[in-house]
């Protein structure tokens, strides 16, 4: 495609398809913009606590499955593993479904010679793993949190302004809540230090970044619920976040100078 970005890999997770608050519109123009020859579905691809509890799945969700299955056919290298809100997939590690491989984990080799763990990394969250229940009332009051922001930006969106998130501005001023982020952090460098790799990329908590813990490499690739973002390797093995959420930003600003011109 004329004007396409193209990399070597790319990692996206916590897309949460079946929910209101899950950007497939972005997400397929990242899609459709982004080339790579492996893709790697960093878990919470579809939402099934969600969907259990009701039934969501709009045309634009369908889109975005569609999309996946033809680059697939089309030559990328597309490998799923399965999270925490998905893991009724994990019955299915080992098959391939139209060209989607599905694996518990995978060990990346980027073009500069560093091997990365890959987990989604729900196995070395304490609240996951020791108290589940805690969990489905921490992600309930998440999609909460998320209607209430999708009122705040739907006013903000018409004055011009960018998105803001309030949930990532909790975590960000909540102890509690940092420390979480820190512990979980720490956790999968203790382990990928642990299997002698150069470093671990993962998602699960929704906070894009890459840094060195004590030495090892940590890459979260964030989210497509409120981040809009994505982690990419580049030909010379280079790695870094892209955001997409400036590029909505630009279109829906674009869209708006059009509609007031006619």
């Amino acid at each position: 495609m004329p004007g396409a970005i193209k990399v070597r890999t790319v990692w996206i997770s916590d897309i949460h398809l079946g929910t209101q608050g899950c950007q497939a519109e972005a997400l397929l123009d990242f899609l459709k913009q982004v080339e790579c020859e492996t893709l790697y579905l960093v878990g919470d691809v579809i939402d099934g606590w969600q969907l259990r509890r009701h039934w969501y799945w709009p045309q634009s969700h369908n889109d975005v499955v569609q999309k996946l299955l033809r680059k697939a056919r089309k030559g990328t290298r597309i490998i799923f593993i399965p999270g925490n809100h998905d893991e009724f997939a994990r019955k299915y590690i080992g098959h391939n479904f139209g060209g989607i491989e599905v694996a518990s984990e995978w060990t990346h080799l980027t073009a500069d010679g560093r091997r990365l763990w890959i987990t989604h990394g729900d196995l070395y969250d304490g609240v996951i793993q020791c108290a589940q229940w805690l969990a489905h009332v921490g992600d309930w009051a998440y999609e909460f949190t998320l209607k209430v922001n999708r009122w705040f930006n739907t006013v903000r969106a018409r004055m011009g302004l960018p998105y803001w998130s309030l949930s990532k501005y909790l975590k960000l001023k909540v102890k509690l809540a940092v420390s979480y982020v820190g512990d979980f952090e720490e956790a999968l460098a203790r382990e990928a230090r642990r299997r002698e790799v150069h470093g671990v990329v993962c998602g699960h908590i929704h906070h894009a970044e890459i840094r060195s813990i004590d030495g090892m490499l940590y890459c979260n690739d964030g989210d497509w619920v409120e981040s809009l973002t994505a982690l990419v390797e580049r030909p010379d093995g280079t790695l870094e976040i892209l955001d997409w959420s400036h590029r909505q930003v630009r279109r829906s600003r674009a869209s708006m100078a059009r509609a007031v011109e006619h």
